[in-house]
C-alpha cells in the first residue's frame, strides 16, 4: 500500500474502530482479492467487533497499492458512506485500472505411483561411485526420484509470514494509560536496610519517559509495605476502560522469596517486603475488570537475591568491557525463607489462588536470586539503559525487542571491574506491544 493511503489510514483509525461495520465487509473484500479466507477467518477470531475492525484496519495496510481504492468501493457497496467520504476526503484521487478476475488457486493432488517396497539401508546403483576414490556425481536429475510406498507427498501451501500473524496491542488511546512509580529512598534505620543513594535519578528519567510515551504517571515515594499494598489496590479499583494499557514501576530493595509463578519480593521503608507475584495479582483480570485483555507492564528495579555474578570469559571480539565506578552499590538482601509476613488475609486483592495470567510482563533489572547494580552518581544500569533505549527504539521497535537491546547492553557492563548483572522478564503477553510516543 502506497505510504500516503498508509498515513490516512493511521491518522483515522480511531474514527474506522468506532464505527465500522467489519462484517458486512468480508464477502466484499475477499471477492476483490484484498484479503484471503484465511486472513478473514483471522479477523474474525480476534474478539469484538472493535477488535476486528481494528485488526482489518491492520491488515489492510499490509495488502497491495490497490488495496485502499478497493477497500473504499466496499464501503460504498455496504452502504457506509460516511467512512468512505472521510477515507475520500483525505486521499488524492485514485484511478482504478481494471483489474483481472482473481481465482482461487488450490493444489493439484497427484495420485502417487505404485512402487515395489524399498530397502532404505541398501545403497542404490546409483548412489555408488565407478571409481571408489571417487565422490558420487552431484548432477542433478530432471525427474525427482518416486518415493518409497508408504510415503506421503504434501503439497507446500504459500503462507503469511510469523511476523504478519502475529497482531498487536490497541495502543492508541489518549492518554495511553495510567503509569505508577513506586520509589524507595530512604530507609527506616530499625530495618537495617540502607539508603538508596541515586534511586531519584531513576525515577525522574522514568517519570519523562512515560509522560513522553502518552501515560498518566503518578509518582509515590518511600512507601512501607502497607501503602504499597494501598497504592497498588486503589490502582486496580480506577476505571481503565478509555485507556489501553497499566504501567508499575518498582524502584527499592529487593529479596528472593518462595514463589509459584514470579520470581522476588520488593521492600518498603519499613523493611516488610511485598513479594512481586502479588504485585502483579493486583491488576489481573480477576481483580481489575476494566484491564482484562490489556497490556499490564511491571518494571522491577531491585535485586533478586544475594549472589554476585563475576560472569566468564568469552573471546575479546564478543564484549566490549565497560566499568562501572566505583560508587556503585546493590540493592540486595539475603533470601528470605518464606513470603509469609505479607498476610493472605490483609486484602482481598492479594490472594494466591489466582488463574494463569494473561498480558503481563514483568522485567526485572537483575537475574532472579542475583544482586542489581546502582550508581549513587548516575542511578542504576537497567533504568539507565532502559530510558535510553525507549528514547531511541519506542517509535520503530516493539517493547519485547527493546527489552532485549536492554538485556544485552546491561550485559556488558562490569561493577569494579569484576560483576555483571543480567537483566531479564517472564513474559505473558500475546501480541506484540508498540508504544505511541508523544509527537
Amino acid at each position: 500500500m502506497d505510504e500516503r493511503h498508509k498515513k490516512i489510514l493511521q491518522r483515522l483509525r480511531i474514527n474506522l474502530v468506532r464505527d465500522l461495520d467489519p462484517s458486512s465487509l468480508y464477502d466484499c473484500l475477499y471477492e476483490k482479492g484484498i484479503f484471503t479466507l484465511d486472513m478473514i477467518d483471522e479477523i474474525k477470531c480476534s474478539g469484538t467487533r472493535r477488535d476486528q475492525a481494528r485488526e482489518l484496519v491492520r491488515d489492510l495496510e499490509t495488502r497491495g497499492s490497490r488495496a485502499f481504492p478497493l477497500f473504499l468501493e466496499c464501503l460504498r457497496e455496504t452502504g457506509q458512506l460516511s467512512l468512505a467520504e472521510l477515507l475520500q476526503n483525505g486521499a488524492p484521487a485514485i484511478k482504478l485500472q481494471p483489474a483481472t478476475p482473481t481465482q482461487t488457486v488450490r493444489p493439484v493432488l497427484q495420485p502417487l505411483p505404485i512402487t515395489p517396497a524399498v530397502d532404505v539401508n541398501k545403497p542404490r546403483i546409483d548412489d555408488i561411485p565407478a571409481n571408489p576414490t571417487q565422490s558420487p556425481k552431484t548432477t542433478p536429475t530432471p525427474t525427482p526420484t518416486p518415493p518409497a510406498e508408504g510415503e506421503f507427498m504434501r503439497p507446500r501451501l504459500p503462507s503469511r509470514t510469523r511476523r504478519d500473524s502475529l497482531q498487536s496491542y490497541k495502543m492508541d488511546a489518549s492518554p495511553c494509560g495510567h503509569c505508577l512509580i513506586i520509589n524507595n529512598v530512604e530507609f527506616d534505620p530499625q530495618s537495617e536496610l540502607s539508603n538508596r543513594k541515586g534511586s531519584n535519578i531513576d525515577c525522574d528519567k522514568l517519570e519523562r519517559r512515560f509522560k513522553a510515551l502518552n501515560f498518566i504517571v503518578e509518582v509515590r515515594t518511600n512507601l512501607k509495605q502497607k501503602q504499597i499494598k494501598h497504592e497498588l489496590s486503589a490502582l486496580s479499583k480506577k476505571d481503565h476502560s478509555q485507556y489501553d494499557c497499566c504501567v508499575v514501576i518498582m524502584l527499592s530493595h529487593g529479596t528472593e522469596v518462595s514463589h509459584n509463578r514470579f520470581p522476588g519480593a520488593v521492600y518498603g521503608v519499613d523493611g516488610q517486603h511485598v513479594p512481586v507475584q502479588y504485585i502483579t495479582n493486583y491488576l489481573n483480570g480477576q481483580h481489575c475488570p476494566s484491564l482484562q485483555g490489556k497490556p499490564k507492564l511491571f518494571f522491577i528495579q531491585a535485586c533478586g537475591g544475594d549472589e554476585r555474578d563475576t560472569g566468564f570469559e568469552v573471546s575479546p571480539d564478543e564484549v566490549e568491557p565497560s566499568f562501572g565506578g566505583a560508587d556503585d552499590q546493590t540493592d540486595a538482601i539475603p533470601m528470605s525463607s518464606s513470603s509469609d509476613s505479607l498476610s493472605m488475609s490483609d486484602e482481598i486483592d492479594a490472594r494466591a489462588t489466582l488463574p494463569t495470567p494473561s498480558d503481563i510482563l514483568v522485567s526485572y533489572s537483575t537475574f532472579p536470586g542475583y544482586v542489581s547494580w546502582r550508581d549513587t552518581q548516575s542511578g542504576s544500569w537497567y533504568v539507565e539503559t532502559l530510558d535510553r533505549i525507549l528514547e531511541e527504539n519506542a517509535a520503530t521497535d516493539d517493547l519485547v525487542t527493546m527489552l532485549m537491546m536492554v538485556n544485552h547492553e546491561v550485559s556488558q557492563n562490569s561493577a569494579k571491574g569484576l560483576y555483571k548483572q543480567m537483566p531479564g522478564s517472564f513474559n505473558f503477553l500475546r501480541k506484540l506491544l508498540y508504544f505511541q510516543p508523544r509527537p
